[in-house]
């Protein structure tokens, strides 16, 4: 811009100066009025210059000045977009999240709720065993059970709740992370609980208490009165069957007729002798009236003090008996109840156990020992008959149940052996279990534990 400036003033300049020139020739004498004349027009000229290059700049700095607030207002209105576009989002973001407090509120209040109308007790602790909610129910059971007790958020448990059955069940729960289940009979007098504690996946447990006090007593009466009934009709089939059997063997002139009839009702007489006996033993196992005396014995001798006293009905039958595998390892046991077992298993196979296309069935029983760390014995009685179909398994356990309703009434059978069998073992501290294939036969397998120092000590106890 100087630079222009400069050379514009410059060529006006040098124009009047020529044109001063020729005037001070013809018309001026005087050389110093022309150098004033001719310095006067140039800064004339140059102030005339001088000025509109002014004008011009003031113009463009004053749009320039103009154009400023405007950008300013620009950018501002954009950031001011930017904020209002994060505050919006920030705004739905809270509303979602009240949202979602909202309902996990609504979902902690629903299973409160639900958990509140249980009628079994239920209580949560944490890792430490600090007692974290419970329901209304446990909150009226506990000071029934202990007048100065109280369950209080945050105590431990052991502080309100006494019973070892009890605290034992939680801690295995707690220690274990496994679900465990005990019966408490000293939590409140006169009431028997069943009690289950599971871990929870962020660490703690849960405990339900559900009271089946009245369960056991209508048992306890279903057990006396299916005890003394089988008592009862003990007296009258022994003399039944004693009386037809007398007539049989040494009455010569009974007809044939009358020798069928006298041969169905001793055969019919013999089947109640048995049901009654099953159902006296039954009773007694489910009463714990049948009290065991568990020792240490060679569990090969318990295969062979069983096939040796199955050794009529397997003649009798004319079915194949075998021993299989046998181990000469000691198992913890009771002899009798232990052979009884084996005896209905081995009963079962020979009744049920024939293939279709022989002429006689097969039974193998053996017996193993399991992995060290398992401790306990294997015990296996195998036939190769029709086998058991898969939704019958889980309930052949059951009293009176049958797969086969209409062999099992030929064959005489009570539909307790498996259910009797069943109690033993457990009662031993054993399982019992069935695998079966179609037309491939059936396998009856339980566990014994073995006998060491520990179990013997602890009986003598």
């Amino acid at each position: 811009m100087r630079r222009s400036l400069f050379f514009s003033s410059f060529l006006w300049i040098a124009i009047v100066a020529s044109i001063f020139a020729v005037l001070h020739l013809w018309l001026m004498p005087r050389a110093w009025i022309s150098a004033a004349a001719f310095i006067l027009s140039g800064a004339a000229i140059f102030a005339l210059l001088l000025t509109r290059s002014i004008r011009r700049n003031i113009s463009a700095l004053t749009a320039s000045v103009v154009a400023i607030p405007e950008q300013s207002a620009s950018i501002v209105g954009n950031r001011f977009s930017d904020f209002d576009e994060i505050a919006e989002a920030i705004s739905t973001a809270s509303e979602q999240v009240q949202g979602r407090l909202a309902a996990a509120s609504e979902s902690r209040r629903e299973l409160e709720a639900m958990i509140d109308s249980m009628q079994d007790a239920v209580v949560a602790v944490d890792q430490a065993g600090r007692i974290q909610w419970t329901n209304q129910c446990m909150q009226r059971l506990i000071p029934g059970a202990f007048v100065s007790s109280a369950v209080r958020v945050g105590h431990a448990l052991v502080q309100t709740i006494r019973d070892p059955d009890v605290l034992q069940c939680v801690r295995t729960a707690l220690e274990e992370r496994i679900f465990c289940e005990r019966r408490s009979t000293s939590l409140i007098a006169d009431r028997i609980f069943e009690i289950t504690a599971s871990p929870m996946p962020g660490g703690g447990a849960v405990a339900v208490f559900h009271d089946i006090t009245r369960i056991e007593q209508v048992e306890r009466i279903q057990r006396d009165f299916v005890a003394n009934v089988s008592h009862e009709l003990r007296t009258p089939l022994t003399s039944i069957s004693g009386y037809v059997e007398t007539l049989l063997d040494h009455e010569a002139n009974l007809s044939i007729q009358a020798h069928e009839f006298l041969s169905t009702i001793l055969k019919n007489a013999s089947r109640m002798n048995r049901l009654t006996e099953d159902l006296l033993v039954m009773a007694r196992v489910e009463s714990s009236e049948q009290e065991l005396h568990p020792v240490a014995v060679p569990a090969d001798s318990l295969i062979r003090d069983a096939v040796q006293a199955m050794s009529g009905l397997v003649q009798d039958a004319e079915a194949v008996l075998e021993i299989g595998e046998t181990s000469s390892a000691e198992v913890f046991a009771d002899t009798d109840a232990i052979v009884q077992v084996l005896s209905n298993l081995i009963e079962n196979g020979i009744k049920y156990g024939q293939a279709r296309n022989e002429a006689h069935c097969r039974v193998i029983v053996s017996v193993r020992e399991m992995s060290q760390a398992a401790g306990a014995m294997e015990f296996r009685v195998r036939d190769f008959g029709q086998g058991i179909a898969s939704e019958h398994l889980s309930r052949i356990f059951e009293r009176f149940y049958r797969v086969d309703k209409a062999r099992s009434r030929e064959s005489g059978g009570t539909g307790l052996g498996l259910a009797i069998a069943r109690r033993i073992v457990q009662a031993h501290g054993g399982s019992i279990r069935a695998e079966s294939e179609l037309n491939r036969g059936s396998t009856f397998i339980f566990t014994l534990p073995k006998a060491n120092a520990e179990n013997i000590r602890r009986r003598a106890g």
